[in-house]
């Protein structure tokens, strides 16, 4: 994996209260794919007894979606939520559905590369194969060191196979095989 295959990393976050009701994540690149990772929802210090209600629209415009409720924050029961494995693709909006806050939102800003398409990864494996068959094939070696290189793992050679006594009687030249019957003769019955 080159540097530049790497995803790049960075926090992203943001205060709703009764000023800023709502904060939208969105990017412009269009080369990179992007992702909102969210962590974490906590009340500031100086937040009222009351609930802090968070909801979640993603898309936007025509595609943006109904507000979903993420977290419901009360500064004396629960002051703070976790969100691990919320990934959400922008645009995101967050907003403070009810309450006045502060409410802290944290998150991960992630940006990679997009991935190839299927049919460009199977090109790119094809062509692997041909420059390995490529590379064998101009090599010096022996017919089964090519072999081997191909299946990437040593040669088998074959065992030599053993020679036949010609003086043992056939029986005696083919020990009976183990397993279930196999070459076994019938014994006759003792009266």
């Amino acid at each position: 994996m080159n540097k530049s295959d790497k995803p790049l990393s960075t926090l992203w976050g943001c205060e709703l209260s009764e000023a800023n009701k709502e904060k939208t994540f969105s990017t412009e690149e269009s080369n990179l794919q992007h992702q909102l990772a969210v962590r974490s929802m906590c009340l500031g210090h100086t937040a009222k007894d009351e609930f802090n209600i968070i909801e979640l629209v993603t898309g936007s415009g025509k595609e943006a979606t109904e507000g979903i409720p993420v977290a419901t924050l009360h500064a004396k029961s629960m002051p703070t939520v976790n969100l691990t494995g919320v990934e959400l693709h922008p645009p995101v909006t967050f907003r403070l559905k009810f309450g006045s806050g502060p409410v802290h939102i944290c998150a991960e800003h992630v940006a990679f590369e997009e991935d190839l398409s299927d049919e460009d990864l199977e090109e790119e494996e094809e062509d692997e194969e041909i420059e390995d068959e490529e590379e064998i094939e101009m090599s010096p070696e022996k017919p089964v060191k090519k072999q081997a290189a191909k299946n990437g793992g040593a040669a088998k050679r074959k065992k030599p196979e053993k020679a036949m006594d010609s003086t043992l009687s056939d029986d005696e030249n083919n020990p009976p095989k183990k397993g279930k019957g196999r070459g076994r003769k019938p014994q006759a019955q003792k009266v």
